[in-house]
């Protein structure tokens, strides 16, 4: 952030003054006078023209947040809940530590969870829905979805397992903004020292090209389109077939750069319609244009490093941002500068390439960088084939209410 110092400086005229010196002289007859001649008017200076004062900036449009009912939330009544319950206990386990979340997550401990009337009387008691309505007064957005894919790779670089998926390099550091300036609380800077000055990190299609990082590769992968989509989900499995395991790679720090979406970049080129930009059209259009593959993967340059976990339960999604395990289709990657990380959200909108309603309680988990907005949604889908094939899809719209205790009388995305 650049700080403008604005200087007003002020001219100072200075104005000499001829002061007559008086002698004594004989006296002498008196002289004669004539009548002084008229002076032309003198040029007045031009009046300074008037300063207009200054105008207050008005302040940007804020997302709102409207108190509704649950006979509002469309089919409220029919989403089974206990399937949430369990994503929302993971949920508790953070926001508990917090005032607001307190009492509600302290009494969830004490609900039956197999018992359908007994979380629903839960929520309705408690918590109270908020409607979500966007900075320009919009209230629905778009809903995507992501999920956890499976790679085939080997720990060693051979045979068909040429790209590799890297740790964070050492040279990279990490400046946390909020150290600094309190109000970019969750937002960091990173980049490379280089002397006494802290510059952009390499963008992907840099890595991709630089030495720096050779030696740094986790795993390699046989498959660079998939590596390049795991990317974009955050985290995945791999089969090493080296040693005849399942590892996850889950996220560990990102480049600094924005992510682009090249499904976008495809549009914009008049390569695909809008229609088209999804994963499978993407795909598709890959492997018909394998010349230019790494010409569209430079065009988003974001990169992701990973690091490796054991993966002794596979039913056990990986862990979004709230630090907790997501669950297949009842958490979500929100915008946590817009909406409460954590928070309960109920969800409208439709299936996947569909008009059937999918209409559920789910829970605010986890964050990307493509998510951003008030009302921007990525659904996890899971893991497998059919939870890949259903997020390559997601491209509906859809409202959003989340759910918030009723002692707290003023919801914010701080919160």
């Amino acid at each position: 952030m650049l700080l403008t110092r604005r200087s007003l400086l002020v001219p100072l005229t200075i104005v000499a003054l001829s002061l007559a010196a008086c002698t004594t002289a004989p006296p002498v007859s008196p002289p004669v006078t004539t009548p002084p001649q008229a002076q032309p008017p003198q040029p007045q200076p031009p009046k300074p023209a008037p300063v207009p004062a200054p105008q207050p900036t008005p302040a940007p449009a804020a997302i709102k947040f409207l108190p509704s009912s649950y006979a509002a939330l469309p089919g409220w009544g029919k989403d089974d809940l206990r399937a949430a319950w369990p994503a929302f206990m993971s949920s508790c386990g953070v926001l508990v530590k917090q005032v607001d979340w307190k009492e509600a997550c302290t009494i969830a401990r004490t609900v039956n969870a197999s018992d359908e009337r007994a979380i629903r009387l839960f929520f309705q008691t408690f918590l109270v829905p908020n409607q979500v309505i966007a900075p320009d007064g919009a209230s629905d957005g778009l809903i995507t979805g992501y999920y956890e894919p499976l790679l085939r790779g080997a720990r060693k670089k051979g045979g068909p397992y040429q790209t590799p998926l890297y740790k964070v390099p050492e040279d990279m550091v990490t400046v946390d903004l909020a150290s600094v300036y309190p109000e970019l609380k969750g937002m960091r800077l990173r980049g490379r020292l280089v002397g006494k000055k802290v510059l952009p990190y390499a963008t992907r299609a840099e890595i991709e090209r630089a030495t720096e990082v050779t030696g740094k590769e986790l795993l390699w992968v046989e498959d660079p389109v998939e590596a390049f989509f795991l990317q974009v989900q955050g985290s995945g499995r791999v089969q090493l077939t080296d040693s005849q395991e399942t590892v996850r790679v889950a996220y560990a720090d990102q480049n600094g750069h924005p992510y682009k979406s090249i499904g976008r970049y495809l549009v914009d080129k008049g390569e695909l319609t809008f229609e088209q930009a999804s994963a499978q059209g993407i795909k598709a259009w890959i492997a018909g244009h394998p010349t230019r593959q790494q010409e569209l993967f430079n065009a988003n340059p974001s990169y992701v490093f990973f690091k490796e976990e054991r993966l002794p339960d596979p039913r056990v999604g990986p862990k979004g941002a709230l630090g907790v395990p997501l669950t297949p289709q009842r958490s979500v990657a929100i915008d946590a500068s817009q909406l409460p990380l954590g928070v309960p959200v109920f969800l409208n909108t439709t299936q996947a390439n569909s008009d059937i309603p999918l209409q559920r309680l789910v829970m605010a988990q986890d964050t990307g960088g493509a998510i951003r907005g008030a009302i921007r949604v990525d659904y996890f889908f899971g893991f497998g084939t059919e939870a890949s094939e259903n997020a390559g899809r997601m491209k509906q719209r859809g409202n959003v209410w989340v759910l918030l205790p009723k002692s707290d009388p003023a919801p914010t995305a701080a919160r």
